[in-house]
């Protein structure tokens, strides 16, 4: 999808800061549900944005100092006086709440804790894509029809692109051996993989394919470890799975 005729479009009704923040996270969300990793910080960000959003909408500015207080705004949003309409002060705010409550209660910030599963993921990243909706629904200056071809657009479903198989995991595109590895290590990022789980994971791979291009990974400094203890992504190696997984499928 186009993101930045969606940051532009919603620029006219949140703002340029909530629209990016919104715009941003929102791709993070997509690219984890593709790629199946669990415990990013992207669904907290959105319901931030949106709070900014909506007090952009309401003609107010953002808490000064850091981020709103997310909860305690959309929890009285509801019993003040404000010049939303219903679905954005009553429906949108309670999705946002549901999903900023999974964000908070379910340890998904911190790693270490126990993981958001992937029911919780698909649900956060629908909950977006139904506010992002009724954000564009609110929009002024844009056709229906464009309008309509955005929300379809935010509306697509996602192809995943890695499987989870318990004791491994499967990248399903068709890339060569260093970005498949790339793109399986981002998928359970900032933890580590054993050479033995990334040969199991790349068995369709000859074994000395998969250590071999493990190996020029290392040195490129895209990865970092041992294969006794496990090899993780650098931020450097992050950023290029980042690279691979935007322009896959």
């Amino acid at each position: 999808m186009n993101l930045d005729d969606l940051r532009q479009t919603l620029s006219g009704l949140v703002g340029p800061r909530a629209a990016s923040d919104l715009v941003q996270s929102f791709a993070e969300l997509r690219q984890d549900v593709r790629t199946g990793t669990l415990g990013r910080l992207g669904a907290g960000k959105f319901v931030e944005g949106f709070v900014q959003a909506l007090q952009h909408i309401e003609g107010g500015s953002p808490a000064k100092g850091g981020a709103p207080r997310v909860d305690d705004f959309l929890r009285n949003l509801e019993s003040r006086a404000s010049p939303l309409d219903d679905g954005l002060r009553i429906c949108a705010a309670r999705v946002a709440r549901s999903m900023y409550a999974l964000r908070s209660k379910r340890n998904i910030a911190h790693t270490g804790d126990v993981d958001l599963n992937t029911a919780d993921l698909r649900y956060l990243y629908a909950a977006a894509q139904w506010i992002l909706a009724e954000l564009v629904r609110h929009c002024v200056g844009i056709s229906m029809e464009a309008a309509g071809r955005l929300v379809e657009e935010i509306q697509m479903p996602v192809t995943p692109l890695v499987e989870d198989h318990g004791n491994r995991r499967v990248v399903l595109a068709r890339l060569p051996t260093q970005e498949e590895l790339l793109v399986l290590l981002h998928s359970v990022y900032p933890d580590r993989r054993t050479m033995a789980y990334l040969i199991d994971s790349l068995d369709r791979r000859d074994e000395s394919t998969v250590r071999k291009a493990v190996k020029r990974l290392w040195k490129a400094k895209l990865i970092e470890g041992t294969g006794r203890e496990g090899f993780g992504l650098t931020q450097l190696g992050h950023r290029e799975a980042e690279k691979v997984i935007s322009r896959t499928g």
